[in-house]
């Protein structure tokens, strides 16, 4: 169909230039949109699709843009912002890019789980918190978190907390061989020593559910206002009281701590247990000298970490406490929930 105008001209139909091109006629390119120039934020938490990202002290909720495709992005990430981030009501932007993480923190449902978990990336100190009674400790649990925080490259730090309700002595005797620093809390107490340890660092908290993860967030966040829980008297666990992990930036802007939900187990399937090892520089010297498929365990005929305690050259209680939890990643059943 057509018309003829005033002057006598012909005109094509008006609907003509609105129509889809055909299939194919668009030109390929290998040019990728340059994101370089674009604001770097943080994902603080993930909920439903949102990404709540801080950027130069403001709050930014996003979507994942298309770009993107199946690239994960967790707490932690260092990510790049375009369309609107004022942060104001109301208003989106677009995750477009995610920046090479520094560390990532996995874990996998269970030891026979070949799918692993990623929880936090880019975090620096991993801090164990560990109640010492209600609920009690759980050594198994403190091993299988060391055992991750090694294989990530990430420091640790055991905090110890209700020290009110118990002595700390028999688990600080356990780990101190390891050279872990720990931290002993109880509630009301100043954290004053907790602090120095967080300052300058990205920390990730991660313990059983009912150990005070949140409670301690609260002390040195007070803005927080973190769901805090108690233990059941029957069974002795913590309920969950953080439904999804989420980055708080310290007071005076010091530091960053993540607080992640409680845990009932510690999955170890990714973790390959020469990175163990290799944490431990003193120990991964002295295995130089071991046979060919040396395992480091203590059945073991001809290993030169004994030949080291033997002869002075190794404490044999940091050698007891590092066999300890390099068995950790293969308990039986009923020992991966302790």
């Amino acid at each position: 169909m057509s018309r003829r105008g005033n002057t006598g001209s012909v005109y094509e139909d008006d609907q003509k230039g609105f129509d889809r091109p055909a299939r194919h006629t668009r030109p390929r390119t290998k040019d990728r949109p340059d994101y370089s120039k674009l604001d770097v934020a943080r994902v603080v938490t993930i909920d439903r699709g949102r990404y709540r990202c801080v950027i130069d002290g403001r709050a930014v909720s996003a979507t994942k843009g298309r770009s993107l495709g199946r690239t994960s992005v967790i707490v932690g990430d260092l990510v790049r912002l375009d369309g609107d981030t004022s942060g104001e009501p109301g208003t989106l932007a677009r995750v477009v890019e995610a920046l090479e993480r520094v560390t990532v923190l996995r874990r996998t449902a269970d030891d026979d789980d070949p799918y692993e978990r990623p929880i936090v990336a880019n975090a620096d100190q991993l801090v164990i918190v560990t109640a010492l009674a209600d609920p009690p400790p759980r050594m198994g649990m403190i091993d299988r978190i060391l055992i991750a925080a090694y294989d990530a490259g990430i420091d640790p730090l055991l905090c110890l907390t209700k020290s009110d309700l118990d002595d700390p002595t028999e688990i600080i005797a356990a780990y101190e061989p390891l050279g872990v620093p720990i931290v002993v809390t109880r509630i009301g107490q100043e954290l004053s020593e907790l602090r120095s340890y967080l300052d300058d660092h990205v920390s990730v908290l991660v313990g059983h559910s009912g150990v005070g993860k949140s409670t301690l967030v609260n002390a040195l966040i007070p803005s927080a206002h973190r769901a805090t829980g108690v233990v059941n008297d029957v069974t002795g666990r913590g309920r969950h009281t953080s439904s999804a992990a989420i980055a708080l930036e310290l007071p005076g802007g010091t530091g960053w701590v993540v607080d992640t939900p409680g845990v009932r187990s510690f999955g170890l399937s990714h973790v390959d247990p020469k990175n163990i090892l290799r944490s431990f520089s003193d120990l991964d010297e002295l295995s130089e000298d071991c046979p060919r498929g040396c395992t480091h365990a203590a059945t073991e005929p001809e290993c030169a970490l004994d030949a080291a305690v033997a002869e002075g050259r190794l404490q044999p209680e940091r050698l007891a406490s590092f066999r300890r939890i390099q068995v950790a990643d293969h308990p039986d059943r009923s020992d991966r929930q302790n």
